[in-house]
């Protein structure tokens, strides 16, 4: 029996050194050490075995065993640490090789006007207040003092979804929503940017779908000096400073007085050139003060309070700032034009 025992031994560490990855000395762990394995069929034997020589028999097994179980471990070891060699060779990273270059979006020249007015009026305390694009005529026309039949409605060839509904002629709608959301509370100091559409025929200086960012504020003693002094200011920080501001009469529906806004000419500092087209000015946006009939009919006493609206095209300020002479060149989605804005991010 002392021979069955040795013979197991040799047989086992001879499988043992014979396998040749993990999963292979695993079986050979089971065969030889698992509970129908060679080791426990040898202490089987010990039946036939005389009192006297089972102490002896038992020790020499579990020597066997031990011995067995050392070799398991080693080998296990070895292995492991050759797979963990074998791998670390076939994920190697070549540092000398070039990394890859990852193309990197730039920001949308409209996108940097927007933020940059943004940015100004959040400075001088100002909110920013969003809404729908799919708009109600409540708010697109009653209230900003446009009833139905008014002639000024044929100023905005309006996309309509059906007799109430419509796609918003001017960021003017979200001012009214926030003029009866403040229910006749003051200080109101707003600005609405986003999205408009009107009825018009793409060129190069027009669009069916622009952007507009409008102001307003709303308080006390608001007079037409307080909004000449904000879009003077406005002006020197998006087109460099001395800009002069020239308020002419105009007509818009909501506000009374009314006024086209010009700039001094960025490009001739108001000599004259090509892109003022020699006058000096350049006209950038609509303004004036809020008409009292607004105010009364979205809650706010007209004799007390007082207010002033703007309202500039983004598309316009952009292609002054950045000399762009086409607006289409906005929605194309050429990369040859977006990347020319690196730069600005």
């Amino acid at each position: 029996m002392q021979n069955q025992v040795e013979n197991v031994r040799l047989e086992a560490l001879k499988a043992i050194e014979a396998a040749s990855d993990l999963e292979s000395l695993q079986q050979v762990r089971i065969q030889y050490l698992g509970k129908k394995g060679s080791v426990q069929g040898l202490m089987s034997l010990m039946r036939d075995l005389s009192k006297e020589e089972k102490p002896a028999f038992g020790a020499q097994v579990n020597a066997c065993k031990e011995a067995i179980s050392a070799a398991v471990e080693q080998k296990q070891a070895e292995l492991a640490k050759k797979a963990m060699n074998a791998r670390l060779e076939n994920e190697k990273i070549d540092i000398t090789l070039s990394g890859d270059r990852f193309q990197i979006g730039t920001q949308h020249p409209l996108m940097l006007i927007q933020r940059e007015i943004e940015d100004l009026f959040l400075g001088m305390g100002y909110t920013i207040a969003e809404g729908p694009e799919v708009e109600l005529d409540h708010y697109n026309f009653e209230l900003a003092n446009i009833p139905k039949d008014h002639p000024a409605r044929d100023m905005q060839d309006t996309f309509y979804i059906d007799p109430n509904t419509l796609l918003r002629t001017h960021t003017t709608a979200m001012q009214m929503r926030e003029l009866e959301k403040a229910k006749g509370r003051v200080p109101i100091k707003l600005i609405c940017p986003g999205k408009v559409y009107r009825r018009d025929d793409d060129d190069a200086t027009h669009s069916h779908q622009f952007m507009q960012m409008e102001g307003l504020v709303v308080g006390e003693k608001i007079t037409l000096a307080d909004l000449k002094g904000t879009l003077t200011y406005m002006a020197d920080t998006i087109f460099g400073g001395g800009r002069q501001v020239r308020f002419r009469p105009s007509y818009f529906p909501f506000t009374e007085p009314s006024v086209e806004v010009d700039v001094s000419c960025p490009f001739c500092n108001g000599k004259g050139c090509s892109v003022c087209k020699h006058s000096g000015w350049i006209e950038i946006l609509g303004a004036g003060m809020v008409h009292p009939h607004v105010l009364e009919i979205n809650g706010f006493d007209a004799e007390k309070y007082s207010g002033f609206a703007f309202g500039v095209g983004l598309e316009r300020v952009t292609m002054l700032k950045y000399g762009i002479d086409d607006i289409r060149n906005f929605y194309t989605n050429d990369l040859r034009f977006l990347k020319m804005f690196d730069r600005y991010d």
